[in-house]
């Protein structure tokens, strides 16, 4: 079968398609034909090797993290033999490949007719969205901020945001496009974020400040966000896209602000029974044509470098889907 993995550091050229045996099962785990694969920008940095952090640790050889949406192909000992033949998703470390082992405690059944842009959401990039929202403690009515709306987890965020009671929902976004597509999938309000003065026109908007911010930007977008906060607003981080992961002074937060950090797969180890429900709820979510992944591309697995340039392009609206 074919596998995507780089051997060294840098730009997209360093991705290698590689013949590898096809794995086999062991207990607890299934094998997946891939139909297709949610590509995840983070593995631009890791692939440059940045965000070497303890949660994202890259020795290298590397391969790929995504979402993958397939059927089951075979299954190891001990676990259920009806899992052969349905359709799945599961988040995958090794999921640049044409058949992918997973967990079968992870794997999330996809609800028939879901068409395979928003399946491959629900893995990875919705349990982040929702998770960031449960994080920043959102109550019904409040004021929410989503920096990269138009973006992969940007965009289900928006959309979750309104499911789950936020009275307005602010958008930031690079272009006015973008702000559009945020529009399209419920933003109330949108700001360009490459305009010097974003965060007064964010005040004009809500005088009272933001109750809630999701930034996965860091950097100077982090720091001007926490001036954006109400009294008790609470900002919520879950990644550092700009590459620069900044400081926070502890003197900012005692204007009654307070900072929480969020990762899926932190989120896994401290309450795997939370992370299962939160898959349940996506699904159905997904299913009532709440939730929708917006796919701006969809390109081959042998495109894969093509893929990596088109997420450092920041020019996407959604998610890019690779379709081995």
């Amino acid at each position: 079968m074919r596998r995507i993995r780089y051997h060294s550091y840098g730009g997209p050229e360093v991705l290698t398609l590689e013949q590898v045996p096809v794995p086999v099962p062991e207990a607890g785990q299934v094998l997946i034909r891939a139909e297709a694969i949610g590509a995840n920008f983070v593995d631009t940095q890791l692939r440059r090797g940045m965000a070497q952090t303890e949660l994202y640790p890259r020795p290298l050889p590397r391969s790929l993290t995504g979402d993958v949406v397939g059927t089951v192909e075979a299954v190891g000992p001990d676990t259920d033999p009806a899992l052969i033949g349905q359709q799945v998703a599961t988040a995958s470390e090794d999921a640049f490949c044409d058949l992918i082992l997973a967990d079968a405690q992870w794997l999330v059944p996809v609800p028939d007719g879901l068409d395979a842009g928003t399946a491959s959401a629900l893995p990875m990039v919705a349990p982040v969205a929702l998770g960031v929202l449960h994080a920043g403690r959102l109550a019904h009515g409040e004021t929410v901020l989503v920096h990269s709306a138009a973006g992969a987890i940007g965009h289900l965020a928006v959309q979750l945001a309104k499911v789950l009671g936020a009275g307005t929902v602010i958008a930031t976004a690079s272009t006015a496009a973008k702000l559009d597509f945020a529009h399209a999938h419920g933003a109330d309000i949108g700001v360009n974020y490459t305009d010097e003065d974003w965060p007064e026109q964010v005040r004009t908007a809500v005088p009272g400040g933001v109750d809630v911010v999701l930034d996965a930007a860091g950097g100077n977008i982090l720091r001007r966000s926490l001036d954006l906060l109400a009294p008790y607003g609470r900002l919520v981080t879950y990644g550092a896209a700009s590459g620069e992961l900044g400081s926070i002074p502890v003197t900012d937060l005692f204007a009654l602000r307070s900072v929480m950090g969020f990762s899926l797969i932190a989120a896994h180890a401290a309450d795997a029974e939370r992370a299962v429900k939160d898959l349940a709820e996506l699904t159905e979510y997904a299913a009532q044509g709440l939730l929708r992944t917006a796919v701006h591309a969809r390109l081959p697995l042998t495109e894969t470098t093509e893929v990596h340039r088109l997420l450092e392009s920041r020019a996407q609206l959604g998610r890019i889907l690779v379709v081995p």
